[in-house]
């Protein structure tokens, strides 16, 4: 049998933080960088975080994570991939989603996304988040996806990674 890989879906597939920048920049004139960004969770760091991805097209029109179409493509020749995004609290994220992940990740079907609210009760051998309340409570191998907002993080319960090149090595 396979092994159930779930995978999460901002900033960890989709780039948030390159549109927050921007919009931040457009409506404040302040353009931060990633280095400022370090440790601060999204709601902290960005001053317009929930206007902004409570805008419609938000999460519709995220860049993909540099590599991320390959790794996950990779992950799911081999394992059994399910796509977790917690994606119920924002009215517009969940069609968003669903059409965002159709559009540049075709090869992962309808039966392998789940949008919740919560993930402490979805199950797997692996989860790949970028948020460590996700990966608290899960029983499984967990994967810690670097973004700005963890890089302070010193769990030696998570493995680290620093982008889709390194996903594969961790799972061997």
């Amino acid at each position: 049998m396979k092994s159930k890989i779930l995978v999460d879906m901002d900033g960890v597939l989709a780039d948030v933080y390159t549109p927050l920048i921007h919009l931040e920049y457009q409506q404040s004139g302040i353009l931060l960088t990633p280095r400022v960004l370090y440790g601060k969770l999204e709601e902290k760091a960005f001053p317009s975080f929930y206007k902004h991805i409570r805008s419609k097209g938000f999460f519709r029109t995220a860049p993909r994570i540099t590599d991320s179409v390959e790794g996950l493509r990779y992950l799911n020749d081999k394992y059994n991939v399910l796509i977790v995004s917690s994606a119920t609290e924002f009215p517009d994220s969940l069609t968003e989603k669903l059409e965002w992940l159709n559009e540049f990740y075709p090869f992962i079907t309808w039966e392998q996304m789940i949008f919740c609210g919560r993930k402490d009760s979805i199950q797997g051998d692996v989860m790949i988040d970028d948020h460590i309340k996700n990966l608290g409570s899960f029983n499984g191998k967990k994967i810690l996806f670097t973004q700005p907002h963890n890089v302070y993080v010193d769990d030696k319960t998570l493995h680290r990674v620093s982008g889709w090149n390194e996903i594969a090595q961790k799972l061997l």
